[in-house]
């Protein structure tokens, strides 16, 4: 023991000595000809901090921290779970518009023509209606800058005519028969985004509801609809959640608490720092009296398939179309200090029956977004393929019906996607948009004639008695589609009835768009037959 301590004491000093020779190599081959080091490592201080320090401190050019924060935060997000997503400031209010209900702006319906902003409608009562703006002008310039016939994309026009609430905004408009331009100043107010597209009595007895999104307002809206419906007989109702990617989560709730009877499990939530969650109805729904049948497809997400789940799960209705997207995860929105803001998936949802319709997420961002891609490849949308999944995602409602999880909901009736009536001609006219350009080319030239019909069938016998078909084959044949008399016999139908249902559109709103579509809709043509037997 003495001989091993005097050898450390002979030693120790040259140890010593060295580590120091060493430490002035080492800082001279990292400083360079610097005297001073400029950044310290704080061993009690997280690593990442000390990274972003010794970057914004020592890199060969200048770097903003907060620059570099802004794009790393997405990519940690994005690394969790396709759903977990940062907001910056600047997009926060365009993002919660949709679910809040409402934008601040001037209140107009638009489309372009021409390369010019052409209004289709005023919003009844919003700002642009009370200071005269008609449907048929033609917005040349906001605020004296010219944005007519420059090639502006119309969400350039749009960031221009929005702004906060009680600002103003001067725009000059071009009407037909006024020789001079009209200038408008438009105070922006509170424009109301409605998540019911429409609502109407599909025929006697079945009323047909759309739901585009579950915002601040579908409760009341919904309620608002059914009420309406039911004044006019609705006894069994099609609720349309095709291409409704979601929203808020208790906004579904609610509006499955209005078709289930009492004490009936809607979902419920679990996640690492959430306990179980329950939900469940309660007495006294408004619709527990209807017979329901619930439209879905692929691109049917999240709280559309917590309805949509609700409703199969404890046998209520009947779900029909395609296997919805398969989003259980449950986020919630947390403001930071600078105005963004952090989505952040904190539970997943599970189906009264345990079911989760999660679909894998391993892949990469691209792969899991371009699945719906990969189902279309693989023929699964016009063939049921419920072969797919596992027995142990398979589960049982207290009916005895068989449902699975693991990748969205599968209907209780399959539509496949209706090929019936496409062409080479068709496929042509619909990739250059000849149906949509037309549509507004003539709404816009006949606008006196087409705003004095009411209704969705007045608007039909009009076009019939002009032969807008037959003109409508001549304009394509202009715009390079060449006209092929068997193609066109194929196709005519679906050609006619999407012509027909855009034109009235731009007339009507949804009201006059969605009774004349129906009549090649078979998803929902399927859903009447199902509720008239």
């Amino acid at each position: 023991m003495e001989y091993k301590n005097k050898g450390v004491a002979i030693y120790l000093p040259i140890v010593v000595a060295l580590a120091i020779v060493i430490g002035i190599l080492v800082g001279r081959y990292y400083n360079g000809s610097n005297t001073e080091n400029k950044f310290i490592i704080i061993p009690k201080a997280n690593k990442l901090d000390n990274v972003l320090n010794y970057i914004e401190n020592e890199y060969v050019d200048n770097v903003s921290k907060t620059e570099i924060i802004e794009r790393a935060i997405p990519k940690i997000l994005e690394d969790l779970d396709p759903h977990s997503q940062y907001i910056p400031a600047v997009e926060l209010q365009k993002v919660n518009e949709p679910l809040e209900g409402n934008f601040s702006g001037i209140g107009i319906q638009f489309n372009m023509l021409n390369d010019t902003l052409v209004v289709i409608q005023t919003v009844a009562n919003g700002p642009s209606q009370k200071v005269g703006v008609l449907a048929g002008d033609r917005i040349i310039k906001v605020d004296g800058e010219l944005v007519a016939g420059v090639n502006l994309h119309s969400d350039s026009i749009v960031g221009k005519l929005r702004g906060p609430k009680g600002t103003q905004v001067n725009v000059e408009i071009s009407r037909k028969n006024v020789n001079d331009q009209l200038s408008f100043d438009i105070t922006r107010d509170n424009i109301p985004l409605y998540s019911v597209d429409v609502a109407y009595m599909i025929k006697p007895g079945i009323g047909f509801v759309k739901l585009n999104k579950f915002s601040a307002t579908t409760e009341e809206e919904f309620i608002a609809a059914v009420s309406r419906l039911r004044e006019q007989g609705m006894k069994k109702i099609i609720l349309d959640l095709r291409e409704n990617g979601g929203g808020f989560m208790n906004a579904a709730i609610f509006i499955a608490d209005q078709f289930l009877k009492g004490t009936e499990t809607i979902v419920y939530t679990q996640g690492k720092a959430r306990e179980k969650e329950d939900f469940v109805s309660t007495p006294g729904g408004l619709c527990t009296d209807l017979d329901i049948v619930i439209l879905i497809d692929e691109m049917s997400a999240s709280a559309s398939e917590i309805l949509a789940g609700a409703i199969q799960d404890n046998d209520r209705g009947t779900i029909i179309g395609r296997r919805s997207f398969g989003k259980g995860l449950v986020q919630e929105q947390k403001p930071l200090a600078d105005g963004s803001a952090i989505r952040l998936t904190i539970a997943r949802y599970y189906t009264p029956t345990g079911r989760s319709i999660q679909r894998p997420y391993n892949k990469d961002l691209d792969e899991y977004f371009d699945e719906i891609s990969d189902r279309i490849m693989h023929g699964e949308m016009e063939i049921a393929d419920s072969n797919k999944f596992e027995d142990s995602l398979k589960f049982v409602t207290p009916g005895g019906k068989t449902v699975y999880g693991g990748g969205g909901i599968m209907p209780d009736i399959f539509v496949p996607f209706d090929t019936l009536g496409i062409s080479e001609y068709y496929i042509n006219i619909r990739n250059q948009g000849l149906i949509y350009r037309y549509s507004l080319k003539y709404a816009d030239e006949n606008r006196k004639k087409l705003a004095a019909f009411k209704t969705p069938g007045e608007i039909v016998e009009y076009l019939d008695e002009q032969a807008v078909m037959r003109k409508f084959i001549v304009f394509a044949a202009k715009e390079g589609v060449k006209e092929v008399p068997r193609d066109i016999k194929t196709s005519e139908k679906i050609l006619k009835v999407q012509l027909y249902a855009y034109i009235a559109r731009n007339f009507l709103d949804n009201d006059g768009f969605f009774p004349i579509i129906q009549d090649i809709d078979n998803t929902l043509l399927t859903a009447v037959d199902a509720l008239s037997k």
